[in-house]
């Protein structure tokens, strides 16, 4: 699904070196999601996610990287299976397609009396 998310993804360089990076998804699924990075990740290599359901409430996931791909300005496309707990990343895109949802108008419910 489509969805732009603000997403800050960390990890750890070659020498060992914390690093963490703001982004935002292309998009998410309920297994995984696709982002862009100026950090230099390979596939194989465990980083860690994390959002805010619509709520404000917080989320966090590791995830393997599955996909690396050129993109722009020197950024990459990376694409990330959900390692764990994958019941959180569950409900973080539960909640947003749930809010993308529009919400139903009094009107649009029908009343039916016994009389």
């Amino acid at each position: 699904m489509a969805l732009r998310l603000s997403v800050v993804v960390s990890g750890r360089s070659e020498d060992g070196a914390a690093w963490s990076e703001p982004t935002e998804t292309d998009d998410i699924s309920t297994s995984g999601a696709l982002f862009h990075l100026n950090q230099r990740v390979t596939r194989g290599e465990r980083l860690y996610i994390r959002a805010h359901k619509p709520d404000g409430s917080p989320i966090e996931a590791t995830a393997t990287v599955i996909r690396v791909a050129p993109a722009i300005y020197g950024t990459a496309r990376i694409g990330v299976a959900i390692s764990e707990p994958t019941e959180n990343w569950l409900r973080l895109f539960v909640s947003w397609v749930a809010d993308e949802q529009p919400a139903s108008s009094e009107n649009d419910k029908t009343v039916t009396s016994d009389e």
